[in-house]
């Protein structure tokens, strides 16, 4: 099915995503918590995709797992920049030929022995509105999200901008928008009226990570170089003792933000889960909910 469908069923579609492990040992972790997870029935869920297609095979090996062993939709991510339109097509056959039916379509990082002022001489893709053209003109079967930045993107010189380079990716046939992580609701909020105003209608998918520890907070700072950590949250944080109970203020600080966006019809939640299950396990049993999936 694809994700555009989920979406227009006129529920808040929960969903996660995952990363491709490095390990064997990590590979195991991961299983063990996909097996949870997939418990709760998720709309779908989603695989990573590393910078420069860096874990691309690792990312097929999962997707293609995952296709196998469970019944959930997937969400293969693919980043664009660095390839050139032969190799775009490979990666993109293999997951047809695979039976997956969506992808998610991000720009991605220069590889490192690129400079800057080459991409245009060497590399067939510049930003991710290319590759969900080349996706909808040669795969027009597939479905395509593509990434929002509620507290702005990193590269984006201002925010009129950066709204008008998400409209280029819905105008070139985005089913939907997945948004970075955010720790304030009134972002996202903000965020959405901000697209209707630029004349982008597709659905706003909220993206949501509960912090696990301090080492986690310093994380996610590194991972999204924009985002806000609001006062209260780290009033929060500080007052926990240990690693646990930031945790748990961390976990409830994210519940919250989910009931929120349950309470005020939010199209869907994407939980990024870091390959671990317990804090989403904790955030719908505080939610009171037997499956955390597909909700009315």
């Amino acid at each position: 099915m694809l994700i555009k469908d989920i979406l227009n069923a006129g529920k808040t579609a929960v969903s996660y995503e995952f990363f491709p492990p490095g390990t064997p040992k990590g590979w195991d972790k991961l299983f063990r918590s996909i097996s949870k997870l997939t418990r709760l029935n998720p709309a779908y869920v989603s695989v990573t995709y590393g910078a420069g297609g860096s874990t691309r095979n690792r990312t097929h090996n999962l997707v293609t797992r995952l296709l196998r062993e469970t019944d959930v939709e997937i969400v293969a991510h693919l980043t664009c920049v660095g390839h050139r339109h032969d190799e775009m097509k490979e990666i993109l056959d293999r997951y047809a030929e695979s039976g997956v039916h969506n992808i998610l379509a991000l720009q991605g990082d220069l590889p490192r022995e690129s400079s800057a002022d080459g991409i245009s001489h060497v590399y067939d893709f510049h930003h991710a509105s290319d590759l969900v053209e080349s996706i909808r003109e040669n795969y027009p079967e597939m479905g395509v999200g593509v990434a929002g930045f509620p507290e702005g993107h990193p590269s984006s010189l201002n925010r009129l901008e950066e709204i008008q380079r998400l409209k280029d990716k819905v105008d070139a046939g985005a089913d939907y928008i997945v948004t970075q992580l955010f720790f304030d609701n009134r972002d996202y909020y903000d965020f959405v009226d901000r697209c209707m105003l630029a004349g982008i209608n597709v659905p706003v998918i909220a993206g949501i990570m509960p912090i696990t520890s301090r080492k986690n907070m310093n994380h996610m700072a590194r991972l999204a170089l924009r985002t806000r950590f609001p006062a209260g949250l780290i009033k929060t944080v500080n007052r926990a003792e240990t690693d646990e109970r930031v945790e748990m203020a961390g976990t409830h600080w994210a519940t919250e933000q989910v009931r929120d966006l349950l309470d005020r019809g939010a199209p869907g939640i994407h939980l990024y889960t870091l390959n671990n299950s317990v804090a989403t396990l904790r955030i719908g049993e505080s939610l009171g909910l037997d499956g955390f999936g597909t909700l009315l």
